[in-house]
């Protein structure tokens, strides 16, 4: 029956204002540390009160300011995966999945068992929190929170405390979990390619409020404004100047653009993606010839940064580690590949 949420919380100099529904899908919220994220997933589980607002998730009301409802988090049939994980360290890892077990006495060891085998600890239900790996850890949380049963899951940063080898793996083993999941999943991230991989749906927080909000990959194809773009990774952002219908002037990089899109008056921004040029001319469109500046390598692709010839404004270009950029004299970017931005 999914989730719906519209609250507001002031705290310690900071006000969250978050207004948002999901319905039985993978939702991730998007946005840097102290934008709100963690803190939406603590009103949401009872942690914190928020001052005003409603919260409603599976057609129960957990949350209502006006009719002064205010469910326990024991009350709220959520399960909530913390960034620490938060296992009972004076508890084995089977120990920990039996307190937390919500369903029939009769197949209590049979369920247990279950899910140890499922999430691949079976071997470790003996061992303490302090005997286990990261990845241990995690998976010993996640068969905790199915041994209760949650119509809501939520994730606070799941994969932050992972080393990469491990994050990937984890990765793949969630996006398997919540396949097979029936209820909504929420999660917080930092990381846009953690986001991309895993949602349905996004949220971007900027300082407490809501910038984007919609189905992933059309936020991911048109963030719409300026911060939403930032946090969802756009390096190439620019002041704009309309000259046409479909005809801008980018201010920080000095070019004349054509874009796909009619140009509105609140358009303020254009940005475009870093894998959004293309070493050779399409179209007759968007072709500037380009001054180099520096690359930057990384383990499979590199950052090659580079101008507008005789212009200022640097932008950043994505290419693959085979790619001489240093011979490159022209690009070109098609006019799909240009976002208009509001401020």
């Amino acid at each position: 029956m999914g989730l719906n949420i519209d609250i507001r919380k002031k705290y310690k100099g900071f006000e969250l204002e978050a207004a948002f529904s999901s319905e039985d899908e993978t939702l991730a919220i998007l946005g840097a540390s102290g934008s709100g994220k963690s803190m939406t997933l603590k009103c949401i589980a009872g942690l914190i009160s928020p001052d005003e607002g409603k919260i409603v998730s599976n057609g129960r009301v957990l949350f209502d300011s006006a009719a002064k409802t205010d469910l326990k988090p024991q009350e709220r049939d959520v399960g909530y995966l913390f960034q620490s994980y938060a296992l009972f360290p004076n508890m084995t890892v089977r120990q920990n999945i039996e307190i937390a077990y919500g369903g029939k006495p009769e197949t209590r060891e049979a369920d247990i068992g279950a899910l140890m085998s499922k999430y691949e600890i079976s071997e470790l239900a003996d061992r303490y929190p302090v005997q286990l790996s990261g990845g241990q850890q995690q998976r010993a949380a996640l068969a905790r929170i199915f041994a209760y049963g949650p119509g809501l899951l939520l994730l606070d940063e799941p994969f932050s405390a992972l080393d990469a080898y491990l994050r990937e793996n984890m990765q793949a083993e969630f996006k398997r979990m919540i396949r097979e999941y029936d209820g909504n999943v929420v999660f917080v991230t930092h990381s846009r390619d953690e986001a991309y991989k895993l949602a349905d749906s996004l949220i971007v927080l900027d300082e407490g409020r809501p910038a984007a909000a919609g189905n992933l990959r059309e936020v991911f194809a048109n963030p719409g404004n300026a911060r939403a773009a930032r946090i969802t990774g756009c390096k190439n952002i620019s002041a704009i100047e309309k000259t046409g219908e479909r005809k801008i002037f980018a201010k920080d990089w000095g070019l004349e653009l054509t874009t796909a899109d009619p140009v509105q008056e609140n358009h303020a921004f254009a940005g475009i993606r870093a894998h959004g040029f293309i070493a050779e001319k399409k179209a007759g469109f968007n072709i500037f010839s380009v001054d180099i500046i520096d690359e930057i390598d990384g383990p499979f692709d590199k950052d090659i940064i580079f101008r507008a010839e005789g212009k200022t404004g640097n932008l950043w270009w994505i290419v693959g580690k085979d790619m001489d950029a240093r011979r490159v004299r022209t690009l070109s970017v098609a006019p799909e590949s240009i976002m208009l931005l509001e401020a």
